[in-house]
């Protein structure tokens, strides 16, 4: 197994997020103008006579959600103590003009190469919040954590790996082997999750269908389109290498045992590297990979009860 320099890696990881994020990006953190410069945040938190730092915890939604389904977690959240922070990701909620602007962006990413929008934009803002939440007053700027399911999974992966002010990390039905399921054909369900982008790259590049053939290598239409939207998905930033670098912080990763877009199988070596890493650095018990027998890509009642045990052990 080759070193994994976690210093030079998430170098390279924050270089591309700064040379490739939109330039045109409740309250809001304006970041720049335009229409996605501006960083929609929901904060719940309980009204308290003492003023006195509390640990925070950021949710991140699914796919076409927005930060007001997140609702009822912030609340619960907020009601034992915690400062509960939810955005809207890239193309969603405030940030949506219409149910089409994901996908119109997902297809304008793969046509213009300028924007990130699948994971690696909304990772860009998160490292935002997590400046802006280090310097609130309500805030204790070492007990930050965040979470996140599905794509809000993908998103509080990276955002970890990439900003050492998350100090717990509790991605849900997000972390996944995306080049592990190149090589063992098992790229259908992640693909048919945004299935829009790769039919317009399909239609470009000439393809009859999206199929194993062309699935393999630079020519394929999958590895393409995961190297335009979001570059080193499939390569350098994938979980064998940006999971581990979360060490030492407390990592939970909650997936499930059937969920097809997460194959457990893809999941081996970050796992192994992950606890190497947590050996290392003297501290196996922070890190931990849940999968729940029997279910797929889905949000259970366990996987909340799983986080929030393990918010409580590391923030509090």
């Amino acid at each position: 197994m080759e070193a994994i320099n976690a210093s030079k890696l998430r170098s390279q990881f924050l270089y591309l997020l700064r040379t490739r994020r939109s330039a045109q990006g409740t309250w809001y953190i304006h970041e720049w103008s335009g229409e996605q410069g501006c960083l929609p945040v929901l904060i719940l938190s309980m009204k308290e006579s003492s003023h006195h730092r509390r640990p925070a915890v950021v949710f991140l939604h699914g796919n076409n959600k927005c930060k007001e389904w997140l609702r009822p977690l912030l609340e619960a959240y907020a009601s034992r103590g915690y400062v509960a922070v939810a955005i809207d990701s890239r193309y969603h909620g405030d940030r949506a003009s219409s149910m089409t602007t994901y996908r119109e962006a997902l297809v304008s990413s793969w046509r213009k190469g300028d924007t990130m929008p699948f994971v690696f934009d909304t990772v860009w803002d998160l490292i935002k919040l997590a400046d802006y939440l280090t310097q609130r007053e309500d805030i204790d700027p070492s007990k930050i954590g965040i979470t996140g399911e599905s794509l809000g999974g993908m998103h509080a992966w990276f955002a970890a790996a990439a900003d050492t002010c998350y100090a717990v990390a509790v991605p849900i039905i997000g972390v996944q082997g995306f080049r592990w399921s190149i090589d063992h054909d098992k790229w259908q369900s992640r693909v048919d999750s945004i299935k829009d982008v790769f039919q317009e790259a399909r239609v470009d590049l000439g393809k009859r269908v999206i199929d194993k053939e062309v699935v393999e290598n630079v020519s394929c239409i999958y590895h393409r389109v995961w190297d335009r939207i979001a570059p080193g998905l499939a390569s350098q930033f994938d979980s064998p290498y940006t999971i581990p670098i979360i060490a030492p912080r407390p990592l939970l990763i909650l997936n499930g045992e059937k969920d097809p877009r997460c194959p457990l199988e893809g999941l081996e070596i970050p796992k192994s590297r992950a606890r190497k890493a947590y050996e290392e650095a003297h501290c196996p018990d922070k890190f931990k990979l849940i999968a729940q027998p029997g279910i797929g890509h889905e949000l259970t009642k366990f996987m909340v009860k799983e986080a929030s045990d393990w918010f409580d052990r590391f923030l509090k």
